[in-house]
């Protein structure tokens, strides 16, 4: 279930809008109507909170933000971009993972979604995590 006060501009959401599903990147926010809306890449679509759905982070949405994966001797995986870290315990294992960003570390108890993943990194970088390299 998303939250209205979760989602910042910038965040990848999935809309739904009667029966065509995609994915789009967040650019407006209405506050009081509690509507989003989302650029699909063809155009934007404003969004009622029931036609949003999160996307949940794992190994192919990890690729689309561009980090570049590193697997560990002792099994565990490093996924980098920039000074930006996470660590799965396990590939493929994204139920609980370690952040860090410089000396800021977060440890993550339960699976994330893409939006949520991007809200950390840029409350820790104040830099929006997106498809781009850098």
């Amino acid at each position: 279930m998303l939250k209205f006060q979760n989602i910042k501009v910038g965040d990848y959401l999935m809309g739904d809008n009667d029966g065509d599903v995609k994915k789009g990147e967040v650019t407006n926010l209405q506050t009081g109507a509690h509507q989003v809306c989302l650029d699909t890449g063809a155009q934007e679509f404003w969004f009622e909170m029931d036609q949003l759905a999160p996307i949940p982070l794992d190994e192919n949405e990890i690729n689309k933000l561009k980090f570049t994966k590193q697997v560990n001797p002792d099994g565990t995986v490093k996924y980098m971009k920039g000074a930006f870290r996470i660590m799965l315990p396990a590939a493929g294992d994204f139920s609980k993972m370690e952040i860090w960003y410089r000396d800021e570390h977060r440890h993550i108890t339960h699976p994330l979604n893409v939006h949520e993943l991007q809200n950390h990194f840029y409350e820790m970088t104040k830099v929006h995590l997106n498809e781009e390299v850098y």
